[in-house]
């Protein structure tokens, strides 16, 4: 197997799925919510530091832990992403009146930027092993091999044209092939959603 055949597997959806997503996955499962509002800042502080804490210490840095101002940070500062620069205080309402799925879908908002984060290294790691930082030539045959082979649809920005572009530095690559990992899970699930909504 050479080391694009390799890269393609490492990067398999249902590799990436089994190696990394699962257990952030379980990780959300196994909070326990005992309501789906919240009372007061207060506790949405308190519910979504708690959350963090207990998602980092099982998948992130195991059996680690942090303080509690720094998990209400890192949580808020994941909230503020998941709608490109909204606040915390923005899920705070959904939280104190229950609307939009309420803190259910607060902490799975968290959840999924953690996991995002996880696959996001995943897949930078694969490239770091994979693409011999040491030979040009070969870093750039790999990534043209990797884009051609690609199983997913990239972004329409990504020139396939000059592998270069991304050999000197695939950050770029990766985020893309992140993303079209995404998108490729959402219509999975919404496939999967329409098939048990006509049972």
């Amino acid at each position: 197997m050479n080391a694009v055949e390799a890269l393609l597997e490492a990067l398999d959806f249902g590799t990436i799925a089994r190696k990394v997503e699962r257990a952030h996955d379980e990780a959300r499962m196994t909070f326990r919510l005992h309501k789906n509002t919240v009372d007061s800042w207060a506790e949405f502080e308190d519910l979504i530091g708690d959350y963090y804490l207990h998602h980092f210490s099982r998948c992130v840095s195991k059996g680690a832990s942090l303080p509690d101002r720094e998990a209400r940070s890192r949580a808020k500062e994941i909230l503020g992403r998941a709608f490109r620069g909204a606040s915390a205080r923005a899920f705070y309402v959904d939280a104190q009146e229950g609307t939009n799925g309420g803190a259910r879908v607060v902490l799975d908002k968290i959840a999924d930027g953690l996991k995002q984060e996880a696959v996001m290294n995943y897949v930078r790691d694969q490239f770091d092993h994979f693409v011999d930082p040491t030979d040009w030539d070969c870093r750039v045959e790999i990534i043209r091999e990797f884009m051609e082979q690609c199983p997913l649809p990239l972004a329409w920005h990504i020139d396939v044209d000059r592998p270069e572009r991304y050999a000197s530095n695939y950050e770029e690559l990766i985020y893309a092939y992140v993303n079209a990992l995404g998108r490729a899970a959402g219509q999975i699930r919404g496939i999967l959603g329409n098939k048990e909504s006509h049972r």
